[in-house]
């Protein structure tokens, strides 16, 4: 008997495997409560006045919601994770570069999460900060083997926790600052720009934001992928931005592991926010694993534990020193969503065959372009850089395809002239 690979790693989620409103609204949720996402917003809060704070907010997490829940579509429509959506527009041995791109990523943000959990627990405990390396790797990376099952159960746990917590601390530091009128007068002493505000907010989850597809494919409406994404990364991801910089108006310091501190909150912090990592990187060695199974063909189990593996092993390299290139890397990402959406929606309309009947290209080399357009768009051109990648990437992309179609018409068109004159 033939065994089903539940992850579905290489081929659309049938829809009797598909997951209702809930279940998937704890997914999508314990994805964008990410603790990251919290220093984030205690970087914006220290550069900013209250009122310009929630405007960066609002309107990043309203962009970002808008790119995920337009991918969450057509991941719902088609079944098809990130890595497999990714061969229409590149075709199957280019979406090797997407994946490749991708799953790197997620295998470093894991080691930084793993090291984010160990570093203050080893402050407050005295236990070596390896040993706990070891410990919390092993345990994420065997929770994250049982795929989308493992993920629903520990976020359900998790969200409510980190709300519970956040919402705290929150209505602590205002009081510190002597309410709401001390909270609305605060005046940054050094502020930062509204496009640089605005890049942060974007850029801290864009790239995670890409992979949606491999979570949102096992929606069984199109209505609840869509529903659920937006409210994860408009509301759920706008939570801990609030949380992270009203926490540090009040202390002066956006790394959340010292406001808690500071409010002598760091022993239940330790707990929720190492379950609020935990389904973070769970996410994340999930995704990775489809990726590297979209290259290698080794079903995405085998590949997980090699990636938690590896992750574990390099955690503190890389969180001393990768995340400043996940930053640099993460304008590499955010171009392959833009072309999957430019693909689907505006060069093919809608409409995608059956993946199980497409013929693909080897290489479309058209997406290679557009994809380095994006890049370049995003580190050279002025303005908001995530956006410019998006934006670059997109408009190459269509337009070049468009240019491709029309030669090749042509040319369709002059052979059968060329064949009825001989």
């Amino acid at each position: 008997m033939k065994k089903v690979d539940l992850d579905f790693s290489l081929e659309a989620v049938p829809q009797a495997n598909r997951n209702g409103f809930w279940k998937m609204l704890a997914v999508m949720l314990g994805l964008t409560f990410f603790s990251a996402s919290m220093t984030s917003g205690g970087t914006l809060g220290l550069g900013l006045t209250f009122s310009e704070f929630m405007f960066i907010v609002l309107a990043g997490n309203l962009i970002l919601g808008a790119y995920t829940g337009a991918l969450a579509y057509i991941a719902a429509k088609t079944g098809l994770s990130t890595h497999l959506l990714t061969r229409y527009a590149f075709g199957v041995k280019g979406s090797y570069l997407s994946s490749f791109l991708l799953a790197s990523t997620q295998i470093g943000w894991f080691g930084v999460g793993v090291a984010m959990f160990a570093v203050p627990v080893h402050r407050v405990t005295g236990i070596d900060t390896t040993i706990l390396i070891i410990i919390m790797g092993a345990l994420m990376t065997v929770t994250a083997i049982f795929g989308m099952k493992a993920l629903a159960i520990l976020s359900f746990i998790a969200v409510p926790l980190i709300a519970m917590l956040g919402s705290f601390s929150m209505v602590k530091a205002t009081e510190t600052l002597g309410g709401m009128e001390g909270l609305m007068s605060y005046q940054p002493t050094e502020a930062i720009g509204l496009a640089t505000a605005l890049t942060i907010c974007i850029g801290s989850f864009i790239s995670a934001g890409t992979l949606t597809p491999d979570f949102a494919r096992f929606a069984k409406t199109k209505r609840s992928s869509v529903i659920t994404t937006l409210i994860a990364f408009f509301l759920g991801n706008s939570l801990m931005f609030l949380f992270g910089a009203i926490g540090a108006i009040a202390t002066g310091f956006a790394d959340i592991s010292e406001v808690m501190f500071l409010q002598k909150l760091i022993l239940p912090a330790i707990l929720v926010l190492g379950l609020n990592i935990w389904t973070t990187n769970d996410n994340a060695l999930y995704a990775s694993g489809l990726g590297f199974s979209n290259i290698t063909k080794i079903a995405k189990k085998k590949v997980v534990v090699f990636n938690g593996i590896l992750g574990t092993i390099a955690a503190m390299w890389l969180y001393n020193h990768f995340v400043g290139w996940l930053s640099i890397l993460g304008a590499a990402l955010p171009p392959i969503g833009a072309i999957i959406l430019a693909d689907y929606f505006i060069v093919r309309r809608g409409n995608y065959k059956e993946f199980k009947d497409m013929k693909f290209k080897q290489v479309n080399w058209v997406a290679i372009l557009a994809w380095g357009t994006g890049v370049m768009a995003a580190n050279l051109v002025p303005g908001i850089p995530p956006i410019n990648g998006l934006l670059g990437a997109a408009v190459t992309f269509v337009i070049v395809s468009k240019l491709v179609a029309q030669l090749e018409a042509k040319k369709t068109v002059m052979t059968k002239f060329e064949e009825v004159g001989s």
